[in-house]
């Protein structure tokens, strides 16, 4: 039998798609693309917007129609969130939610036997996250889910209920998970998961923990983040993960709004000043730090004047990158029937602005890379020829070079600016 995938969304539904991979391989699955024509599809879903979801109806009808004599599986965000709506769409003859996508291989054996349309959406229990991979798709660089699950409840946000109650990955698994990484050949790990900074809050334990177990291993010679929320970086959590020189100096601080009245309407758990305490305390303890961000505009009730506040503010911070996205209804999420909602023109509008602003200040913290050397870990090489790899703080680098230096981490002096990094010369 052979099975092929669709994967939408974040890197947490990435590594539950690998999860399910390795499962179907080690049931004797042959993992292929859609041109392959496979047996089984499998459609992992994500519902962060309203665009998500139409992107997974989508897909749904897609592949339905591309692959008509296959077994069509929809599983992920969406299902779980909606199951209504999913479990109405019946061109998927297995649909999972991600609280059920482990027995997947089991419920495949189960269609394949009787032919009878399978539904399975339990609500997520309260264990600690235990699933656990051997590999990942690229060849440098593994992803490793510690933690799911968020308590948080922002007014625009659907997720905890696509993803319950936060919980997280035991510090011996994740020292076992990242040493079969090691064995594996991977140099960098970037630790991620729903609410990554609320890993181990349940267990009296932090972020700092999962760093530094992470970091002992011997093969692995980076320590990546992926997006957290600012206000549990505590200085004694900063502290310890300074220490950790292994540990990239790049963060991903979700704002969302650089206006505090759109920050309480948005139920986030902090203000503009403690951001930026945060921030600064982050540029003390790590050199070379780059700190990126999500900020949305035209949340519901927004002013210009609020959206002028939240422009004015990322242009303060100086973030290394910026991601801008309009804010977009929820069904289910109190924000949804909040007045004033703002109209699709005057969203583009702010999200243009937004993107200007932060597309100068991405510019200028390029400029401030240049002519320095930094060690580069490539990863591949591009259709142009060019050896792409990162920069500790995450400077996407661009080579020529006539040898092959994928998987190495090498002395790169940075030149010159591209369309979204720099190009470099090896020292």
């Amino acid at each position: 039998m052979r099975a092929g995938f669709y994967t939408l969304g974040c890197k947490v539904n990435q590594y539950e798609t690998q999860l399910m991979r390795e499962d179907l391989i080690r049931h004797g699955y042959e993992i292929v693309s859609e041109q392959d024509h496979p047996d089984v599809f499998i459609i992992n879903s994500c519902t962060v917007t309203a665009e998500s979801d139409r992107k997974t109806r989508q897909m749904v009808r897609k592949y339905r129609k591309a692959l008509p004599d296959a077994v069509l599986v929809l599983t992920g965000c969406m299902p779980q969130a909606f199951p209504e709506e999913a479990s109405a769409m019946e061109q998927a003859d297995i649909v999972l939610g991600n609280a059920s996508n482990q027995d997947l291989t089991a419920c495949l054996d189960r269609f394949l036997t009787d032919r009878q349309r399978i539904v399975d959406l339990r609500t997520h229990d309260r264990e600690q996250v235990r699933a656990t991979v051997d590999a990942f798709f690229e060849h440098t660089k593994a992803f490793l889910k510690i933690q799911d699950g968020c308590n948080r409840f922002c007014s625009y946000c659907i997720i905890p209920y696509a993803r319950g109650r936060i919980r997280s990955k035991p510090l011996k698994q994740i020292q076992s998970e990242v040493q079969t990484f090691a064995a594996n050949g991977y140099r960098e790990v970037v630790l991620i998961g729903i609410n990554l900074t609320s890993y181990g809050a349940e267990a009296g334990l932090n972020i700092a923990d999962a760093v530094e177990t992470a970091a002992a291993i011997d093969g692995i010679d980076r320590i990546r983040l992926g997006s957290m929320e600012p206000e549990l970086l505590t200085d004694p959590v900063i502290q310890r993960l300074a220490a950790v020189h292994k540990l990239c100096p790049q963060f991903h601080l979700s704002l969302q709004s650089g206006c505090n009245r759109t920050l309480k309407a948005m139920n986030r758990h902090y203000d503009t000043a403690l951001y930026t305490q945060i921030v600064q305390k982050l540029r003390t303890a790590f050199a070379d730090c780059a700190i990126t961000t999500d900020v949305m505009v035209g949340f519901a009730g927004e002013t210009s004047e609020d959206f002028e506040e939240s422009r004015r503010f990322v242009e303060q911070i100086g973030f290394a990158k910026v991601h801008v996205f309009p804010y977009s209804r929820r069904k289910g999420t109190k924000a949804d029937t909040f007045p004033n909602q703002i109209d699709p023109h005057t969203k583009r509008q702010r999200s243009l602005i937004m993107r200007q602003t932060a597309e100068a200040g991405r510019k200028h913290f390029l400029q401030q890379q240049l002519g320095r050397v930094f060690p580069v870990l490539y990863e591949n090489r591009n259709t142009n020829g060019f050896y792409e790899g990162y920069t500790p703080n995450y400077t996407p680098v661009l080579l020529r070079c006539d040898h092959n230096p994928c998987g190495q981490i090498l002395p790169t002096r940075l030149c010159a600016l591209t369309n979204d990094g720099c190009t470099g010369e090896l020292v």
